[in-house]
């Protein structure tokens, strides 16, 4: 099929995975595919001049008003200690609006609706941002548009945008387009639409390849089942397609599939048969490796990497979470939105930040060459589900 034009076709995915040792499998040529600062302002000194002309006592006098409080300076954090700040500070703080880590000025961007909830995020150390819904409000409006989802598109809550961004890609015409152009209408001013070249598909791929009589994939990363066997994660629609592994074409089984789930969310797990070296590392693609700690939770602004047989790795920025994507085989849920490029094959594939496994290539549109944005199911949900644990 055409890359180029999308990841996957019909219910088979590339799968990909965080390299379990298994050797290096090349890019394949065929086989069905699948995937899964702002500086802090200066001082505002509010000079308010009388300007009254005093005439009666022959001389101009002029007042000067207070200066005005300054809001206390945002700390200085890293993605992880943001993680963390914002999961404290929104937890109990009514009046949020959801919250995103600006890199560049490493800071944790903290949206609220009223001066009381943002006189409280400023004292905590982060920086407030009045907009106007709250998040609830836009959660609400994406779940209604996803209610009447129209095959193609995409539903997000920007929080720096502060409305629900629903991406529609090159099918979505005639009279679908119009449906839904009259569906985001009726929110109101909560969502808006954009356009994406390409087709939404999921795509098989993660670290090194692994092969099934159907397709290939990319391992996710490596884990311990609930029986506390060695196994894999990788993206549910490849597991659903494939019950048999193996780390190169035709090659022998090493692994067997298990549990797992698509549509609807995008994960799966398969339990090594073979004696393979499975170490919690992804591969790198350029004779390194990146060992996994343990799983993380996204955050919006974060920088993250995928690794993927097909285009190997790639880096970008977490750009929503809780994503619904409607592929021509049903929708998923609940996924982490990037502008990190994949292609087929890339399905399964391992997202990461550091040493914490954070999503597995679930499937977007476009490719590696003109960009792309791409989706991923969020390892902690899928760990949960399974029963297992990285490592």
């Amino acid at each position: 099929m055409d890359a180029t034009s999308s990841w996957v076709r019909g219910a088979c995915p590339y799968i990909l995975r965080a390299r379990p040792r298994l050797g290096r499998a090349q890019p394949p040529t065929g086989g069905i595919t699948l995937s899964n600062h702002r500086r802090v302002p200066k001082r505002r000194i509010l000079l308010a001049g009388a300007g009254a002309a005093a005439l009666a006592a022959g001389a101009l006098t002029v007042t000067t008003a207070n200066a005005a409080p300054e809001a206390p300076t945002a700390k200085t954090l890293s993605s992880a200690s943001a993680a963390k700040l914002a999961s404290k500070l929104t937890s109990g703080l009514k009046g949020h609006a959801g919250s995103y880590y600006d890199a560049k000025a490493r800071q944790l961007v903290v949206n609220v609706t009223d001066d009381a909830a943002k006189k409280k995020a400023e004292a905590a150390g982060a920086k407030a941002r009045v907009v106007d819904h709250t998040l609830s409000q836009l959660a609400s409006a994406k779940e209604t548009l996803t209610e009447h989802d129209v095959t193609g598109t995409a539903r997000a809550v920007d929080v720096k945008a502060n409305k629900v961004v629903v991406t529609a890609d090159s099918t979505v015409k005639g009279a679908k387009l119009t449906a839904l152009k009259k569906q985001i209408k009726a929110q109101g001013g909560k969502a808006e639409l954009k356009r994406t070249n390409g087709k939404f598909t999921t795509k098989i791929a993660g670290g090194d390849a692994i092969w099934g009589g159907s397709g290939r994939c990319s391992l996710g990363f490596n884990v311990t089942t609930k029986d506390g066997k060695p196994g894999f994660l990788t993206a549910g629609h490849c597991t659903t397609a494939i019950s048999s592994w193996s780390d190169k074409q035709g090659g022998q089984e090493i692994a067997k599939s298990g549990d797992g789930k698509f549509p609807g969310n995008d994960y799966g797990i398969a339990t090594y048969t073979g004696d393979t070296d499975h170490p919690s590392e992804v591969n790198l693609y350029d004779g390194g490796t990146q060992a996994i700690s343990g799983a993380g939770e996204a955050q919006v602004g974060q920088k993250v990497t995928r690794s993927g047989s097909t285009t190997q790795v790639h880096d970008g920025t977490v750009k929503a979470l809780d994503a619904s994507v409607s592929y021509p085989e049903g929708t998923v849920n609940g996924l982490i939105q990037t502008d990190v490029c994949a292609e087929p094959g890339d399905s399964g594939g391992s997202l990461f930040a550091g040493d914490k496994a954070l999503g597995l290539t679930s499937g977007g549109s476009g490719d590696c060459s003109s960009g792309g944005e791409t989706y991923f199911q969020p390892v902690p949900a899928a760990l949960d589900a399974l029963g297992a644990k990285i490592g």
